[in-house]
């Protein structure tokens, strides 16, 4: 995966994770169940777990729990909050932070409202014009979360009151009343952050005091690794595993466990590495005395924690330091910025208004006062340009930006409360001067009409703004990105006028989990259709909004409903989905029909941009990331050292217990027949195992009543924990060695050893209780009460009678990490037969109907015991192999694949891709464009210009990946083939999908020549043309004349 502090690998693509994101099931919520503990599960009935007190409700802040942590939302659970000024900006930081869960935020804001706020601020409406906003919004933001108190107050900004907070916020403020609140804010320890956006620039500020200290800096996982070797020395050279890259840099501080031999090696440190490559570490340690290495050992980083000196607002003013980059494109840009904000400050102080809209004299007020303040300011060089710009834009409160930077001040708002990850030290400024139009536009084209677009008309002009509302989107995702777009667009005025149109679809249903990031969606709304929960809560913003929700997913098995007709009708597709493929396919459908489309996609703290434009840019499938690297099956089944090993392969063990057997089963029961045909008929030992696997549901592993139940639980935790184990150990000893003399229990295997069932062992009851509840759902046996009593659980599982185990000489146990499934046991023809024999004669019995319940796995319902048995299952794994355990929130994050998710990085991401969509309804040129990467953890900001599209020259034609020759009429092969001849290209060789339609080189094809292309695609490759069709497409193999093959667009014949 591509480093996050890398800029030189910026804009790529994101790693296939990053991109990728977690599709939320779409199956129906589980029924509810009365929630069962046990000594070892902390976790209420509610999903609240209490952390020193505080109680975090992990299945609603799971995505989030997994950036932050615990103890950083136990931290932030503690924090207050004050917003000062609740324009567009102030209300998207308060949405993130009380999204983000910290104890109270207190808004304050007495400004009565106005009709152009609501082009930005998306909790106010009409009816609330001339109420303070502050007051106006209130009870919208605290429907987002419940958890936290939120208040409006009108006090006076005294000591006193401001004294009460943990973190203010001030937005819209003058620098001589920012200057005076940080000083009290600093005298009383608390944090303090000065953000403001005006037009397309921005400035932030932060204060976290004299020592802030931040716990971890970037927030990635600490870096370890298997040792293979030491060699002493007055410094000490580590060596590691051959497949195990190190993934340390120099300077960081390690420590080590699990050292046999030098045991002195695992009581040092934290120590520091000198230097650092793919397969070894120098560090700084004299082990010249220590004893002799043996084998093994595990070296993991040890975070540092970072001690910050922040200055005042009033001593940084003069004195910024250094600024945080966001386009390296415009390196001398924030020392301009810096002085810019400043003047307009002062020239509003002075003229107590802001400089108007497109106001030349206004504008060279302001240059003329920048140029008196950097007469004291070395190094400094004004762009007059620049300026003009953030002067007649400084009125301007636009949706985009205060949606990407309630993002980034959001985040600042996050760390001073949790001390994770590096604030913004101290300055940034951001402008998109890129968005804005290329000429100058008059005051008639600028001027306000009484509308909440009055803002965005300031800027981009009553032109943009019809462009805009006459627009039609297609939005495809209704998540975390597509209710923040939805909010973006109805604040924006997009498809809000007579004849535009946002078509957004999304197939999925909300969850509880989505609520800590999907702001649009609330607890009532649980269960129901994303995009009509979405679309119907966009259109409350913006009653102006013309929006049609569909629940269709986009992919080859729905082009009836979005087929050409509908993608010709779209102005921009706007992508907000969560995996590669949808996106790739997307991607497609934007290149065949020439439509611009705005990508993003998050990761945590990190978010990309891409803007996809046809005829200027690469389009989101030009680069691809390789495979991501998964481990050997041998080891997930034998040979395990890390607990990612014990997770993958225990929710292996749930999906083939649990769902892929019942449904084998159930498919036997359907059609005994067919089953069993496929499987004698199959080579493949898998579908054998398919079998065996049917036999034991239905005949071997059969229960029906709940105490059949325990006793299959016991059982299974005998044969996988324990006589599994003694197998393995039988099979190779811990002295055994392999074929060159080398131990065969080497680094990174590790030599395993067989559990004993205890009663009084919490975990061992809680794995019992979850698998025979588990095990009566699948056979639809009723659970008792007494079930949720794990004790009485246990006790049962320990009546059960256990035969010895006896290792056997003929068990192969596959070591090969270059086989990619695990061995099948050998069933002969007469084995398979006594099996279909028994099967036969025991499905008589059944009764009529008689089906298995299969269970498909949802991490998200902590009452339906799928991660008890998933946690259980993998933590007595890991106890096998002594491997640290982990609680069922980290095994809920590994095994239920769950993508980081928070609302900051979220509303970054949309703000930006907004801001490239002016671009869009502008037709920029390619240099006017960005794509970016960001990760607000460090912080890092790196925008760059998108790449050209590969092209191709042949002759005086031209083309890349955008163009598609169209071929009008019912052509004959001939006529195609004479098409290109005009051109100079020989045409030898036809085809549709995967089948030749035509080759030069067999005789046969001849008598195709005078056949139409739509007679032979029929008939050839079977092509099913729909009513709604009136077209499709052909690959063209063609020579020029020196028989060197030129690759050509795809070729569309239209024949209707």
């Amino acid at each position: 995966s591509f480093p996050p502090d890398r800029p030189e690998y910026f804009p790529s693509a994101m790693s296939q994770t990053e991109k990728r994101g977690a599709r939320p099931s779409s199956s129906p919520q589980s029924t509810k169940r009365a929630k069962m503990t046990t000594d070892i599960d902390m976790t209420n009935a509610n999903g609240a777990q209490a952390v020193n007190g505080v109680h975090i409700d992990e299945d609603l802040h799971s995505r989030q729990l997994a950036v932050y942590g615990k103890e950083s939302m136990r931290r932030m659970a503690s924090s207050d909050v004050l917003i000062i000024g609740l324009g567009g900006l102030g209300v998207e930081v308060a949405k993130n932070v009380i999204l983000a869960g910290l104890k109270s935020v207190t808004l304050h804001d007495a400004t009565p409202v106005e009709i152009r706020h609501l082009g930005s601020q998306f909790y106010l409406s009409e009816g609330d014009v001339g109420k303070p906003r502050a007051e106006a919004c209130r009870d919208s933001l605290q429907e987002l979360n419940a958890a936290v108190s939120v208040s409006h107050s009108s006090e006076e900004l005294s000591e006193a009151f401001l004294g009460r907070f943990d973190v203010v916020v001030a937005t819209q403020m003058s620098l001589t009343e920012a200057v005076r609140i940080d000083d009290i804010c600093r005298n009383h320890g608390k944090a303090f952050i000065k953000a403001d956006i005006r037009g397309v620039f921005a400035s932030v500020f932060c204060d976290f005091g004299d020592e802030f200290e931040v716990t971890d800096v970037d927030g990635e996982q600490p870096h370890s690794g298997i040792v293979a070797g030491i060699t002493p020395g007055t410094t000490t050279l580590i060596t590691s595993v051959e497949d195990d890259r190190l993934e340390f840099e120099s300077g960081d501080m390690v420590i080590f466990s699990e050292v046999d031999g030098m045991s002195e090696m695992n009581t040092i440190g934290p120590v520091k590495v000198l230097s650092a490559k793919p397969h070894s570490l120098e560090i700084e340690v004299d082990s010249t005395g220590f004893g002799a290495y043996v084998k093994g050992g595990i070296v993991t980083q040890v975070k540092q924690p970072k001690t910050l000196r922040f200055k005042s607002l009033s001593e940084s003013m003069d004195s910024p330091g250094e600024f945080l980059m966001s386009d390296f494109s415009k390196f001398d840009r924030p020392p301009v910025l810096h002085v810019g904000f400043r003047a307009v400050d002062e020239f509003v102080a002075s003229q107590g208004r802001a400089p108007r809209p497109g106001d030349a004299a206004d504008a060279s007020a302001v240059i003329e006062i920048a140029n008196k303040m950097i007469k004291s300011t070395e190094g400094v060089k004004l762009d007059e340009k620049v300026l003009g710009h953030l002067a007649s834009t400084w009125c301007a409160e636009l949706n985009p930006m205060a949606a990407a930077f309630g993002g980034v001040v959001g985040q600042e708002v996050v760390k001073s409360a949790s001390g994770k990850f590096h604030p913004i030290f101290q300055w940034f400024y951001f402008d998109s001067i890129e968005s804005l139009p290329e000429e100058p536009l008059g005051a008639e084209e600028l001027a306000p009409e009484g509308s909440r677009y009055d803002d965005q008309i300031a800027v981009f002009g009553r032109t943009m703004q019809r462009k805009l509302e006459s627009s039609n989107v297609f939005l495809v995702g209704a998540g975390a990105l597509g209710c923040e777009f939805l909010k973006n667009m109805a604040l924006m005025g997009v498809s809000c006028g007579a004849s535009g149109r946002v078509t957004v679809t999304d197939d999925d249903t909300i969850e509880k989990s989505n609520l800590s990031r999907q702001f649009l969606f609330r607890d009532w709304d649980i269960g129901n259709a994303k995009s009509s929960v979405a679309g119907a809560a966009a259109k409350k913003i913006n009653p102006g909004l013309n929006l049609e929700a569909l629940q269709n997913r986009v992919s080859p098995d729905t082009e009836e409903v979005f087929n050409g007709e509908f993608w010709a009708s779209k102005d921009l597709i706007v992508n907000a989905l969560d995996n590669v493929n949808a996106r790739l396919y997307v991607d497609s459908r934007c290149v065949y029909f020439g439509k611009p489309l705005l990508e993003s996609g998050t990761l945590g703290t990190k978010c990309n941009t891409q803007n996809i434009i046809p005829g200027l840019t690469e389009n989101y499938g030009a680069t691809r990331d390789p495979p991501e690297k998964s481990a050997p099956m041998c080891t997930l089944h034998s040979f395990p050292h890390n607990i990612q090993h014990c997770l993958t392969f225990a929710r292996s063990e749930f999906e083939g217990l649990l769902e892929k057997t019942p449904a084998d089963a159930n498919a036997y029961l359907e059609n005994p027949e067919k089953f069993v045909h496929d499987v004698t008929h199959s080579s493949d030992a898998a579908a054998k195992e398919n079998l065996k696997g049917v036999f034991d549901a239905l005949i071997t592993d059969r229960c029906s009543t709940f105490d059949e139940c325990i006793r299959w639980a016991r059982l299974k935790f005998q044969s996988q924990f324990h006589d599994r184990i003694r197998q393995l150990t039988y099979t190779f000893p811990e002295d055994a060695k392999t074929s060159t003399g080398a131990l065969f229990w080497s680094a990174p295997k590790r030599f395993p050893t067989a559990l004993d069932f205890d009663v009084a062992d919490g975990s061992h009851a809680s794995f019992v209780q979850a698998a025979a509840i588990l095990k009566a759902q699948v056979h639809g046996i009723d659970v008792p009460s007494w079930a949720g009593d794990a004790q009485a659980m246990v006790e049962k599982a320990a009546a059960v009678e256990i035969g010895a185990f006896v290792p056997s000489d003929n068990v192969k146990i596959e070591t090969d990490p270059k086989k990619t499934a695990a061995v099948a046991a050998d069933e002969d023809a007469s084995g398979l037969d006594a099996m279909v024999t028994e099967l036969e004669a025991v499905v008589k019995t059944l009764p009529q109907g008689y089906r298995l319940n299969p269970i498909v796995f949802e991490k998200d319902d902590d009452t339906n015991f799928h991660m008890q048995f998933i946690a259980g299952f993998a933590n007595m794994r890991a106890r096998n192999y002594a491997i640290s355990e982990v609680d069922k929130l980290q095994a809920k994050l590994i095994a239920g694949r769950i993508i980081p998710a928070i609302a900051t990085t979220t509303a970054l991401a949309t703000g930006l891709v907004c801001l490239e969509m002016y671009k869009v309804f502008n037709n920029a040129p390619l240099e006017k464009y960005r794509d970016s990467f960001a990760n607000l953890a460090l912080p890092l900001f790196a925008m760059a210009e998108p790449k050209p599209p590969v092209t191709v020259q042949f002759k005086d034609l031209k083309w890349s990946l955008w163009d598609r020759w169209v071929l009008e009429g019912d052509l004959t092969v001939q006529q195609v083939l004479d098409w290109f001849k005009e051109r100079g290209m020989d045409a030898y060789s036809i085809s549709c999908g995967s089948s030749l339609l035509y080759n030069s080189l067999f005789p046969r094809h001849k008598e195709r020549l005078s056949q139409s292309m739509l007679e032979v695609a029929k008939t050839v490759a079977k092509l099913d043309i729909s009513d709604w069709q009136n077209s499709f497409d052909v690959v063209v193999a063609v020579e020029d004349e020196n028989e060197e093959d030129v690759d050509v667009p795809l070729v569309t014949i239209a024949f209707r």
